[in-house]
């Protein structure tokens, strides 16, 4: 039996991967800083919670020791310069220095589309240096380039869906930049994938769906499929400038920030030069065939549940 440890498990993508490999031959350990956010997984079989800091050395490197690999899911979308470096940036050092004390070698990192050294914003221009950090190590690197990610408890179609039950109109910014979102699902199963192919090592992949739509398109299909349409109306740089500023100054994390405009100056989809998600297999899903199913009336989780039942994936 592999075991596998991984850093960032209690968010969003560490959730499915969670159970992804609780349903395969693997025992996961979850390093988080609070229990209390371990919630969704703790129940799982086969999976392990343990407190720490994944910058702590004293704490990784002896778990590092014990498990066959790590993969790393650390990601923040918000924040100063000095808040992603740290996430981004020295944290991928930390355990490559950690990784090196322990012997570990096999390491599965996601990054994000659109990473990039000379990118517009603070977080692709981080990635790309954590990326940088990891893929000089030597040691067995997969990276998974992922676009947004949609899923049933995603803060994107979900948070806009919102939105438009509470608003007559919703006043956007960035409504021309695209993305190709990728199923949530698809993308724990390619991180599994890295995990059990040697052959993915030292390779990055870009996880993106099959369809390109606009950012005001998906604001627009999330009305649809909740039942709460209204009109969604773009805004010129100025004034987007001026509401993603006003938003960072409320309290919790941000709708969008700065640094997402500034990022979504470079369109989110694949470049085409490097392996996509049928490299590894994988045939992405089409929103249309996963949103209306937690957007709809039948509610998130019974959404999900007859996605299930009806892919013939699972």
């Amino acid at each position: 039996m592999k075991k596998i440890l991984i850093l960032g498990g209690t968010g969003f993508v560490g959730r499915h991967l969670c159970e992804k490999l609780a349903e395969g031959d693997y025992r996961t350990t979850v390093l988080t800083r609070r229990r209390s956010n371990a919630r969704h997984v703790q129940m799982l079989p086969m999976v392990d919670v343990l407190e720490g800091s994944a910058h702590d050395a004293a704490t990784l490197t002896p778990l590092l020791a014990e498990h066959d690999a790590v993969v790393n899911l650390v990601a923040i979308l918000h924040g100063s310069e000095a808040a992603f470096d740290k996430a981004h940036v020295q944290l991928p050092a930390a355990l490559v220095k950690a990784c090196t004390a322990a012997e570990q070698r096999r390491i599965v990192h996601v990054s994000s589309l659109g990473a990039d050294l000379k990118a517009p914003s603070m977080y692709q221009r981080s990635k790309a240096r954590g990326e940088a950090v990891l893929k000089s190590s030597g040691l067995d690197i997969s990276v998974l380039r992922p676009s947004v990610i949609f899923g049933a408890e995603d803060k994107f179609l979900n948070t806009f869906a919102s939105l438009q039950k509470l608003f007559p109109f919703i006043p956007l910014a960035g409504s021309t930049a695209r993305f190709q979102p990728v199923w949530v699902e698809d993308v724990a199963t390619a991180l599994v994938k890295c995990l059990e192919d040697k052959s993915t090592i030292g390779q990055t992949y870009e996880a993106c769906g099959p369809e390109v739509f606009t950012l005001k398109q998906l604001v627009q299909l999330a009305g649809q499929y909740s039942g709460h349409e209204k009109p969604v109306i773009g805004l010129p740089d100025a004034l987007a400038r001026i509401q993603a500023g006003l938003m960072e100054l409320a309290p919790g994390e941000p709708i969008m920030s700065r640094d997402n405009l500034d990022a979504m100056k470079v369109d989110n989809i694949s470049g085409g030069t490097l392996p996509g998600l049928q490299a590894l297999g994988i045939t992405p899903s089409a929103l249309s065939a996963v949103v209306p199913f937690y957007l709809g009336a039948q509610g998130l989780r019974s959404g999900l549940t007859a996605k299930r039942k009806t892919a013939g994936r699972f």
